[in-house]
């Protein structure tokens, strides 16, 4: 089963990532942008996504993918680390979030 350990692991693995502590938890940076956080409970992370693309991802697989209502207005979505179907897949969405957060180019350094 996937864990925080792993999103900790495969976000680190990214070019110019860096773990730092805000609100009392984990978050990761690229280029000094917040791309994924691991909330208190650490059974699942948020990352970056578009809110036009959030509500039909929510909508695919609501039992995998969710915003808390304090979070409702912001870009970010909440994932599931038990429901996820392998490292592969947590791979892909931390990279898409990734991706969102760094400056253009980085991802070929």
């Amino acid at each position: 089963m996937l864990d925080a350990e792993d999103v900790r692991r495969i976000a680190l693995s990214f070019p110019r990532t860096v773990e730092k502590q805000r609100w009392g938890h984990p978050t990761f940076d690229v280029a000094g942008r917040m791309f994924v956080t691991v909330p208190d409970d650490q059974t699942s992370f948020a990352v970056k996504c578009p809110r036009f693309e959030r509500a039909e991802l929510i909508a695919a697989e609501p039992e995998k993918f969710w915003v808390p209502p304090h979070e409702a207005g912001s870009s970010w979505v909440r994932a599931r680390l038990d429901a996820l179907e392998d490292e592969d897949e947590l791979r892909d969405i931390l990279l898409d979030s990734w991706r969102q957060a760094a400056p253009d180019g980085l991802e070929h350094e």
